[in-house]
């Protein structure tokens, strides 16, 4: 272990709070000096697992897609419970393998590349959940070349709320309020746009999409139509099925009546889109979409 190890673990492992007290920009300055980027970055190469005793690596059984802050890292953790479902806790949940393909080549070696992140026992299912990948409009053509049996999940969160809580998460940086960063946080709420994107190229039987509000008023129900889904025994009852999903700290951003009325009318097609795409969508869910 080099020196810029010790240093980036040791800084791993300095409480939440402590790490918090340096602003954003300069805590990715200091990643980056130690060496330590996130999968999504340029500088990233850290390799596959290496399967343990009896695994095997393949393409994965199930891709989680969207959306970003809609309790997707929750939903994850209970479909890994089923004991049919191999998640090893080494791995993160999101890979974020496909999102630096924009400009890259993928080829087999890449499809090969992203397989060998999928270890799991005989006879079980294992996947992911990168929820910006139904964001990212070049990550759907690469899905069927990736995994082309896989099942993708989708979950989605009245996009408004969902705004508001990506902004508190980012509140401390100093691009959160900047032209660009705004402008994606918005996209990521066009659900029905990435929806259609991924549509036209896997089967509709192959994908479900959930919603979220639905989910933490009926998870028993709906984490069964999940398993289901997954051809998984849907009599399981995983741990932490009452657990709230978690919601980032710090106060998220209060809104006027008008501005709400305005993201309202800027999301109402998409919603309405939405709804046809999605027959089981209840509305009466959403209170700025509601009928």
């Amino acid at each position: 272990m080099t020196w810029k190890d010790g240093v980036a673990d040791l800084f791993q492992r300095a409480p939440a709070g402590l790490r918090g007290r340096l602003p954003a920009e300069q805590r990715a300055d200091l990643r980056y000096y130690l060496g330590r980027y996130r999968p999504w970055e340029a500088g990233f190469d850290r390799p596959p697992p290496e399967p343990a005793p009896g695994q095997v690596t393949g393409p994965p059984d199930f891709v989680g897609i969207g959306a970003h802050m809609a309790g997707t890292g929750w939903w994850y953790r209970l479909i890994a419970d089923h004991p049919g479902v191999t998640s090893r806790s080494d791995l993160p949940v999101a890979r974020h393998y496909l999102t630096r393909f924009i400009t890259r080549r993928f080829g087999p070696e890449e499809v090969d590349g992203y397989h060998r992140w999928f270890p799991r026992a005989p006879g079980t299912i294992t996947g992911e959940w990168t929820p910006s990948y139904a964001a990212r409009p070049w990550v759907a053509p690469l899905l069927p070349l990736a995994c082309p049996e896989a099942r993708l999940v989708f979950m989605v969160r009245d996009p408004i709320d969902r705004l508001l809580l990506g902004l508190a998460r980012t509140s401390d940086s100093r691009a959160s309020q900047a032209g660009d960063h705004m402008a994606e946080a918005v996209d990521r709420g066009y659900y029905a746009a990435q929806l259609r994107r991924v549509l036209a190229v896997v089967p509709s039987d192959r994908v479900l999409t959930l919603q979220y509000e639905r989910c933490v008023a009926d998870p028993a129900g709906q984490i069964a139509a999940t398993y289901r889904f997954l051809g998984l025994d849907d009599s399981h009852r995983p741990a932490g099925l009452s657990r709230p999903p978690d919601d980032p700290a710090g106060p998220v951003p209060p809104l006027d009546p008008g501005t709400r009325r305005r993201l309202a009318d800027l999301y109402a097609g998409d919603v309405a889109d939405l709804a046809g795409l999605v027959p089981g969508l209840e509305l009466r869910r959403w209170p700025s979409f509601a009928p």
